[in-house]
C-alpha cells in the first residue's frame, strides 16, 4: 500500500508511505480520522486526518523519511495550550506516548527527559534527585516536547534557563540534536522548524535539599490552585503578556471578566483564562478570544497576542 485516501478532499491522494514500505512496517500505532477533542483541554474541536503515535525514535523517524513532503505535521502533547478548530487537522498529528515519556538523572544536576514526559513528573524525578531549579514545570500543564517549542514558563523562569539541548525528529525524518543557543528563543517562542518532533530534552538544574524543593513544589501547586481554574475544560494561559502589561489585568479592565459567547467564557476566576462550559465549538472559544482583543485594543490601545496554539481548519 502506497497511499492513502485524503479524507479532506474526496477524489485527491496523499502519498503517504512509498510501496516499498508498507505500512505494516510501522511498529506504532496509525489512525485515520482520530477525533482529537478527546485529547485536549478544551474537549472541543475535529478530528485528525491521521494520528500517528510512534512505538521509538527510529519508528518515527522512519515513518517521518517515508511520508510525502507535502504532508504537513503536528506534534501533539498534553493538549493543554491549543484550540483544534472544528473541522479538524489535515495531514498527520504525532502523539509521543509512553515511551517518551521517561525521565532520569544523569548526574548531580542533569536530567534526561522524553519529549512526552508531563512537567509533573520531570520536577518530581529532579527533586528526588536533588536537583533544584525545574520546579516551576510543576505548574506547566504540557510536556518537555511543548516547553522546548513553546520556551515554556511560569513564575519567573522559563525553559531556556534549563535547557542544556534537545533532541528532535526533522520533518525529512533526520535525527539532529540542537543546543539551547541554537533555538532562538524569546518569550513563548523558538525557531525551531516546522513539522519537527522534540523527542528529547537535556535539562540542568543546581544541586538542592529535596525537603526544600518539595516545599517549593507545593507553594507553586497552591498558588495555582488558588489563582487558575484547574478543574475546567480551558486552555492554559490565552494571551501572552505584552511588555510591561500583565494579559489578566488588561482583560480584566475591558469589562471581560465572566464574558460569554455560547458555552464559552471569559474565566472569572482567572481573566487570562478562557473555559468551556459544556458544549462549546471550537469556533465560539476562539470568537470569544477574538472579543476579548478587541476590547482590550479599544480600552487600553494594547495588541494582545495569543498564546494558545489555533491550529487546524474552521468547519
Amino acid at each position: 500500500m502506497g497511499r492513502w485516501p485524503c479524507r479532506r478532499n474526496r477524489g485527491c491522494t496523499v502519498s503517504a508511505v512509498p510501496s516499498s514500505t508498507p505500512l505494516k512496517h510501522i511498529r506504532g500505532r496509525l489512525t485515520a480520522d482520530a477525533p482529537l477533542a478527546p485529547l485536549v483541554w478544551f474537549k472541543s474541536g475535529g478530528a485528525a486526518e491521521w494520528l500517528f503515535e510512534p512505538k521509538d525514535i527510529a519508528d518515527l523517524s522512519d515513518f517521518l523519511a517515508a511520508l510525502d513532503p507535502a504532508v504537513p505535521v503536528m506534534a501533539l502533547g498534553l493538549g493543554s495550550n491549543m484550540i483544534v478548530r472544528d473541522g479538524g487537522v489535515p495531514g498527520v498529528v504525532v502523539r509521543l506516548g509512553k515511551p517518551f515519556a521517561k525521565v532520569a538523572a544523569l548526574d548531580a544536576t542533569t536530567l534526561q527527559c522524553g519529549g512526552g514526559a508531563s512537567g509533573i513528573l520531570v520536577s518530581s524525578t529532579a527533586r528526588d534527585a536533588g536537583i533544584a531549579g525545574v520546579e516551576f514545570l510543576r505548574s506547566i500543564p504540557g510536556t518537555v516536547g511543548g516547553f522546548v517549542r513553546m520556551n515554556g514558563g511560569a513564575y519567573g523562569r522559563d525553559t531556556s534557563e534549563i535547557l542544556v539541548a534537545c533532541d528532535v525528529v526533522l520533518r525529512s525524518g533526520e535525527q539532529i540534536t540542537l543546543r539551547v543557543d541554537q533555538l532562538g528563543y524569546t518569550y513563548r517562542h523558538s525557531t525551531l522548524p516546522d513539522g519537527c518532533v522534540v523527542v528529547s530534552a537535556t535539562f540542568r538544574g543546581a544541586p538542592g535539599d529535596t525537603v526544600a524543593i518539595q516545599a517549593e513544589m507545593d507553594r507553586i501547586a497552591a498558588a495555582r490552585e488558588a489563582s487558575q481554574p484547574l478543574r475546567s475544560k480551558t486552555g492554559g494561559s490565552t494571551f501572552k503578556n505584552p511588555e510591561g502589561h500583565k494579559a489578566w489585568q488588561l482583560v480584566d479592565e475591558a469589562g471581560c471578566r465572566g464574558l460569554k459567547r455560547g458555552d464559552a467564557q471569559v474565566s472569572e476566576k482567572h481573566t487570562n483564562f478562557l473555559l468551556n462550559l459544556g458544549n462549546a465549538t471550537s469556533a465560539e472559544i476562539e470568537a470569544l478570544g477574538e472579543e476579548v482583543r478587541a476590547k482590550v485594543k479599544a480600552q487600553s490601545g494594547v495588541e494582545l497576542e495569543w498564546e494558545i496554539q489555533r491550529v487546524g481548519v474552521t468547519s
